[in-house]
């Protein structure tokens, strides 16, 4: 009984936060119990459990009076989920360089392949940022591309720090929170260039030139996405 109890928690847990990450529970929703419970066609209980779990990792806040609403992550949880990941995958990729299989590294050519097309699309249309549906895709892709790397890495202390942590999943969460207008053709073709980059890298099985190469791109990446909340944050201000 006990057993059934917490797989109906982790459902619910994964259904809300899955529809957190794709934005239909958008930041600012309220969060009904009995309106997610009966899309779920469980009781209450594990809904209310599994909320309690979003809030303790920081995904949802309860406010007095008015119930439990979806998070909006501030500038500064990204500043400090950025510095965490550039510690935590710089190192998986230099391990990775030791280990990664042929497979692994035909998967990752793959994903470049999947970024050059949206990349090379902006840029034919001469676009200022990708479509909602690209952008998805994108976000997708890259998500893929870090688990791969850190699975590569066969450090399963690693794996395992990461994962409780959930630096990917927050961090691309947090994206699609700021929707598609962040990707623009020049941030994306600098990203495919260091993906290309990383994959020599660790086609060479160089962990030093992997690591530093891993550590740039997610420092490209808290620069781009901090300057665009600036920007967002400055336009709020203005109206």
């Amino acid at each position: 009984m006990e057993d059934a109890s917490k797989n109906l928690t982790e459902q619910s847990y994964q259904y809300i936060r899955q529809q957190m990450e794709q934005n239909v529970l958008a930041p600012g929703t309220r969060l009904v119990n009995r309106k997610l419970a009966e899309e779920l066609g469980v009781s209450a209980i594990p809904v209310r459990e599994a909320i309690c779990r979003l809030a303790s990792e920081g995904l949802v806040e309860h406010i007095q009076g008015s119930g439990a609403f979806v998070r909006e992550i501030s500038r500064e949880d990204l500043d400090e989920l950025y510095v965490l990941r550039d510690l935590l995958e710089s190192f998986a990729a230099g391990e990775a360089a030791q280990f990664i299989s042929q497979s692994q590294l035909e998967d990752l050519q793959f994903i470049i392949d999947d970024l050059r097309e949206i990349t090379a699309d902006l840029q034919e249309r001469q676009a200022r940022h990708t479509t909602p549906a690209q952008f998805n895709r994108w976000v997708d892709l890259e998500t893929e591309f870090h688990e791969i790397l850190i699975e590569a890495s066969r450090n399963r202390l690693l794996k395992k720090v990461i994962q409780d942590q959930r630096t990917i999943t927050d961090i691309f969460y947090a994206l699609r929170q700021l929707k598609h207008k962040i990707i623009t053709p020049a941030s994306a073709e600098e990203t495919c260039l260091g993906k290309e980059q990383l994959l020599d890298a660790l086609k060479k099985r160089n962990p030093e030139q992997a690591r530093q190469i891993m550590s740039e791109q997610i420092q490209a990446g808290r620069r781009d996405v901090l300057a665009f909340m600036r920007k967002q944050e400055r336009g709020k201000h203005a109206t």
